[in-house]
């Protein structure tokens, strides 16, 4: 019997709270992210079995009942018979939304009717925990943000099943393939598909521009005739050089002392945009890390990272000088030169801003002011990767305490002719917070901007020579690196050409949440929809299938802007501006809308749109996963390149779609294995009818040798056309295994398969035919 209880995220949370207060609260029991899955509709409403283009909203809200998987089972019933005798709870999961779900579902589920006390922390150090703990409140007070969490996932379920089996009824009337569409994944999905499309279709103009060097009396720069309107062709260029060689005439000069504030904070989605663009790094692997820096054991060095604003409460300005000089002590960071005492910028222009904070949870990124005078015995811990987040986190926190950057900004201008030649230069008065970056350089103070001018002053004549004509194209914009879609999502206001819905969009975090935008880009490469290039990514052709089918069918599912705005009022729900319901009604609405409009374009006759569907789950590289392909596919695919005279395809490198792809399209063969062949050769008959033995010897059933001893290696039983009659090859999502089997499905080769003639309505419910 236990009086009470403390209702952990995860085991490694509970171990940290059970190394700073012990038992102190009761026992403590980790879940294991969500105990709880909202039920599937047709546990509902039986009727819901059947796809129809409905709206799959119930009166009221979904239920919820046990998650599968993991040790799930086994942690909720732990929890379950605590709170028989509990009279109370402290909940210290995650202080974010889905923190706050995940712990108080338990207790809605179960009706649980004694005290709760919210314990909320930004860094998972012992002493932010025992304090947490002292000023626990009660959970009444955070009823906005379980509602926010509740709003969001139940519009997310009525939303993305609706229109899922809508879109897949009634765009791929008889074809074996689902068409799946996501609140927030579909848009995103646009975003880059759009980027790719306007890339393909870009025209490149050919322009002129004219540069050449000036004389003064105190010393010589370079002049740039660079009009708005380019020049299109070279003979007007070159016409004008003649004019500018020898050309001499008065300077207007213009000289602007000016100053920048620091960068604000990190918030994580621009943690994911800076890891992209310096270091290569998914947005997924930058999640990670920075997890790892929060709650790693022996690290704990950083506050909590799903971060969603740059503002720090102004109750922390107590704790800059600490702060500033434990990370001083350090080698990377001694040099820096951080005024004493540290320059404090309040309110919404600056660092510190409870205004700013106003309906978020957590503060921007930065070092943990409890564990930052230990850096010296965690830095040896640190991975190469940890210790470059680390240092992008305290020199941007360092940067923030620091003065403004001055500088003299100076513009000449000389006039020939009616052609106006510029020069510019900017040259450092004081470096203040760009000190912490000394390596780094803006694109502003590049080329010719970052060219030092001689002294100048207006009136003082300028003599031009050696003119150039300089030969320029226009480029198309860039692509997507995960980082920049991160942005995208963030600021997808940017897509709406309403000028005044624009402005109201802006005050709103975008589509998706910072937990979740690394999740919905992995389930899109997952789904084969995007692909990694380098450090770009890219649409595939089924991506863009799927965009162009969508976009025909209703511009809604695929506008970013309407998301945002979906988006706006569900956020509103944690500010206390919108009720959960009213949300909820508004995602419905939207859902109801484009559901007439599907079921319009199916009943006016348009032929049936049909989206290849993704592979069986397989190995990485294997039909089904965008993991990358095997050395012999790629060597297979430069081979066939080579031979047709053709470049590989692009992504090729990374991505096995690609290379299947390509292979389907140009391989002699069109048999050729989902996974790699063996050596450089098209696979052949012969090859296929390998015997059953070696095919057995390659099954994932099969036995292993290991220690002398044969043990049954961990997959589900292997079955063939021998077990009776013809199979059908299924499109079984990864991850899937338990419900597959339950069904009947057998795995074999790296994909499932199910016996021709059974009932099939099981896996034609799920979208697996």
């Amino acid at each position: 019997m236990v009086e009470q209880i403390v209702i952990t995220e995860k085991s490694s949370q509970a171990k940290d709270i059970r190394d700073a207060v012990g038992s102190r609260y009761g026992t403590i029991l980790p879940a294991e992210g969500h105990l709880f899955d909202l039920l599937e509709p047709e546990e509902v409403e039986p009727s819901w079995k059947r796809w129809t283009p409905v709206l799959l909203r119930p009166e009221g809200l979904y239920g919820t009942r046990p998650a599968t998987g993991g040790n799930k089972a086994s942690k909720l019933k732990a929890i379950r018979e605590a709170l028989v005798s509990a009279k109370r709870v402290w909940l210290a999961t995650d202080c974010d939304r889905e923190g706050q779900l995940i712990g108080q579902e338990i207790l809605e589920h179960y009706k649980y009717r004694g005290e709760v006390r919210r314990v909320m922390f930004t860094a998972q150090d012992a002493v932010t925990i025992r304090d947490a703990f002292t000023n626990a409140r009660p959970n009444g007070e955070h009823a906005a943000l379980y509602q926010a969490a509740v709003a969001r996932r139940q519009a997310d379920q009525i939303y993305n099943l609706s229109l899922t089996r809508t879109a897949t009824v009634t765009l791929a009337r008889g074809a074996r393939t689902v068409i799946g569409v996501g609140r927030v994944k579909t848009p995103t999905l646009a975003i880059v598909c759009r980027r790719e499309l306007e890339i393909r279709e870009f025209v490149v103009q050919p322009y002129f521009e004219i540069v050449a060097t000036a004389t003064v009396a105190t010393g010589q720069f370079r002049m740039r005739f660079a009009p708005k309107e380019r020049i299109p062709d070279r003979a007007t260029a070159e016409a004008i050089a003649v004019l500018a060689d020898g050309a001499d005439g008065p300077l207007s000069v213009k000289v602007e002392d000016k100053r920048q504030a620091p960068p604000r904070l990190h918030d994580l989605p621009s943690l994911q945009k800076l890891c992209a663009s310096r270091f290569g790094w998914s947005a997924a692997r930058t999640l990670e890390v920075a997890q790892e820096l929060y709650d790693g054991s022996g690290k704990k060095i950083i506050t909590y990272p799903r971060a969603e604003t740059r503002y720090l409460p102004e109750s922390l300005i107590p704790q800059v000088p600490r702060i500033v000089e434990a990370l001083r002590v350090g080698q990377s960071f001694a040099a820096i030169p951080v005024l004493d005492p540290p320059l404090v910028r309040r309110g919404m222009s600056g660092t510190f801003s409870d205004k700013g904070l106003a309906g978020a949870s957590h503060h921007a990124v930065i070092p943990n002011h409890n564990t930052v005078d230990n850096l010296r015995a965690v830095w040896p811990r640190l991975s190469a990767d940890e210790r470059r987040l680390f240092d992008v986190i305290a020199r941007s926190y360092l940067a923030a305490m620091m003065p403004d950057f001055r500088y003299r900004q100076t513009t000449a201008l000389l006039d020939v002719q009616g052609y106006v030649f510029r020069a510019a230069g900017r040259q450092p008065i004081e470096m203040g917070w760009r000190a912490a970056f000394p390596e780094w350089q803006p694109a502003e103070e590049k080329g010719d901007e970052a060219q030092l001018l001689p002294a100048l002053r207006s009136g003082e004549t300028a003599l031009l020579s050696e003119p150039k004509v300089e030969d320029k194209e226009t480029r198309p914009p860039p692509r997507y690196n995960e980082g920049t879609l991160i942005d995208a999502m963030q600021n997808a206001w940017r897509f709406v050409p309403d000028e005044a819905l624009r402005e109201r969009l802006k005050e709103a975090k975008g589509i998706g949440t910072p937990a979740t935008r690394a999740e919905i880009i992995r389930g899109l490469k997952t789904q084969e929809f995007l692909v990694i290039d380098g450090k770009n990514i890219v649409p595939t052709d089924r991506g863009l299938a799927l965009f162009d089918v969508l976009q025909k069918a209703d511009p809604a599912l695929v506008d970013p802007g309407v998301t945002a705005q979906l988006e706006r009022l569900l956020d509103d729900v944690l500010v206390g501006r919108t009720e959960m319901m009213s949300a909820i009604d508004a995602v419905c609405a939207q859902a109801s809308r484009i559901i007439g409009r599907l079921t319009e374009h199916a009943s006016s006759g348009a032929a049936p749109l049909v989206i290849a569907a993704a592979g069986p789950p397989g190995k990485p590289g294997a039909a089904g996963r965008s993991g990358p392909p095997t050395p012999a596919m790629k060597a297979y695919v430069e081979s066939l390149a080579k031979q047709k005279t053709i470049k590989p395809p692009r992504g090729y490198a990374s991505s096995g779609a690609v290379c299947r792809a390509f292979l389907d399209k140009h391989a002699a063969s069109k048999q050729v294995s989902a996974q790699a062949p063996e050596s450089s050769k098209p696979v052949t008959p012969r090859r296929r009818a390998a015997p059953a033995k070696a095919r057995a010897a390659a099954t994932p059933g099969a036995k292993k040798r290991t220690g002398g001893k044969a043990r049954a290696a961990k997959a589900p039983v292997a079955s063939g056309p021998a077990a009776g009659g013809t199979e059908i090859r299924l499109n079984i999502p990864y991850g899937n295994k338990d419900a597959a089997q339950k069904l009947g499905a057998r795995y074999r080769d790296g994909a499932w398969y199910v016996l021709a003639g059974l009932d099939l309505s099981g896996f034609r419910d799920k979208g697996w035919l």
